[in-house]
């Protein structure tokens, strides 16, 4: 019971990233969101490994440059993509968008790694594509060669396509999560400091904004992986993972409670997206195997 509890709360959190970095993004901007958000949460996920994980820190720093990858891609890329996106679009469509992560990461894992789909997966694809198709062009499917495409959309896919490879290249990492996430957060934080000072990023001046900024760093970056990394401790993997279409879920039941609205396209791509994730998730039986004669 606590281990499921943990796992909605950090869906909850991470469904609060959406929204509350929906707002700040617009005073702070995508590069200084980013980098305020990892330069903050550094610290606390490197001490929040050392008391959860005890990493043996010399075999960390010898995987430096699988780290330093996952953090470019997933840690830096992933998070710049969300907040340039959430700068032009609603955190909304978004999270419908986001949902659709199993998908691309399995059509990946397909082309690169020569993982086997089966019709359970294919199947999922496709109605994971034609709901990723309506949301990104409001139900005007017929006119995608013709009409512009909102490119806070069209970045959430490149968002979840690089979250994908980022997912594929960290297979691999024997860091334990807690300090990996850690360890690219600084690393990002480090990467990003250059770009953050020469375009003039600066600590938000409105206390609203600063409050936005601290919740982002702390409670969806530091709270939300410590609660996920207890959870999955006690729960298997396979439906740990399901929690994480919560985000959406939250996402969308936090923002139609302050007033937005889901438009048919919105509600029909979102369904289509979940029902591709769910029939993509179902592994056939292996046929019962024959006794010798």
């Amino acid at each position: 019971m606590k281990a499921t509890l943990a796992l909605v709360v950090a869906a909850i959190l991470w469904a609060g990233n959406y929204l509350v970095g929906g707002l700040a993004v617009h005073a702070v901007g995508p590069i200084g969101l980013t980098w305020f958000r990892w330069l903050l949460a550094a610290l606390p996920l490197l001490a929040l490994a050392q008391v959860m994980e005890r990493p043996d820190w010399w075999a960390v720093l010898a995987e430096w440059p699988r780290l330093l990858l996952t953090a470019v891609l997933g840690v830096a890329g992933y998070t710049l993509l969300l907040y340039t996106a959430l700068d032009v679009t609603s955190p909304l469509a978004a999270s419908l968008i986001n949902a659709a992560n199993p998908a691309v990461m399995v059509v990946l894992a397909a082309l690169l790694l020569r993982e086997r789909i089966g019709w359970t997966g294919a199947a999922g694809l496709v109605l994971g594509l034609v709901g990723v198709l309506l949301l990104i062009t409001d139900g005007r499917i017929a006119g995608l060669l013709t009409t512009p495409l909102n490119e806070g959309d069209l970045l959430m896919v490149g968002a979840i396509v690089v979250w994908s490879l980022y997912t594929i290249a960290g297979r691999s990492l024997r860091t334990p999560p807690v300090a990996a996430t850690g360890v690219q957060a600084a690393m990002t934080a480090v990467l990003l400091a250059p770009v953050a000072l020469l375009t003039g990023v600066a600590w938000p001046a409105q206390p609203a904004t600063a409050w936005a900024v601290l919740f982002i760093a702390l409670l969806p970056s530091v709270g939300a992986y410590a609660l996920w990394n207890l959870a999955v401790k006690q729960v298997p993997a396979g439906r740990a993972g399901l929690f994480l279409n919560l985000t959406t879920v939250f996402t969308v039941v936090i923002s139609v409670a302050l007033g937005a609205r889901l438009t048919g396209a919105e509600i029909v791509g979102g369904l289509l997206v979940f029902a591709g994730v769910a029939v993509g998730s179902v592994r056939p039986r292996p046929a019962p195997a024959l006794d010798a004669a």
